[in-house]
């Protein structure tokens, strides 16, 4: 495996890159950053781990939703928040069934 991390810059990029190179499993990280401008710290990081390198897609907030994906950020008095069985099934839902999902923390 490469070292090389490869910025993936939309989600539709993303997908046709898991298409094209029919990755073993996807990893996920949620990110709660309190060091960004923006007072918005909930961020979603997809990386598609290949033979010649890491590609790594950022998702960010716009409203109650993530921009590109659409998953749901959920709202706990005032802490937003993505929950890890949205994201798990919306991968599903994008590239099938049997595609393993894996949390960046939990692998």
């Amino acid at each position: 495996m490469s070292d090389r991390l490869i910025r993936v810059k939309s989600w539709e990029e993303f997908k046709r890159l898991v298409v094209e190179l029919k990755p073993n499993s996807l990893v996920y990280i949620i990110e709660q950053n309190g060091l960004t401008q923006t007072k918005e710290t909930t961020i979603l990081r997809l990386i598609l781990p290949a033979q010649n390198a890491y590609y790594v897609y950022l998702d960010f907030p716009k409203g109650n939703a993530l921009r590109e994906t659409g998953i749901l950020i959920h709202d706990d008095k005032g802490n937003r928040h993505l929950e890890d069985d949205d994201i798990k099934q919306f991968l599903r839902r994008e590239f099938g069934e049997k595609m393993p999902v894996f949390s960046y923390w939990t692998t």
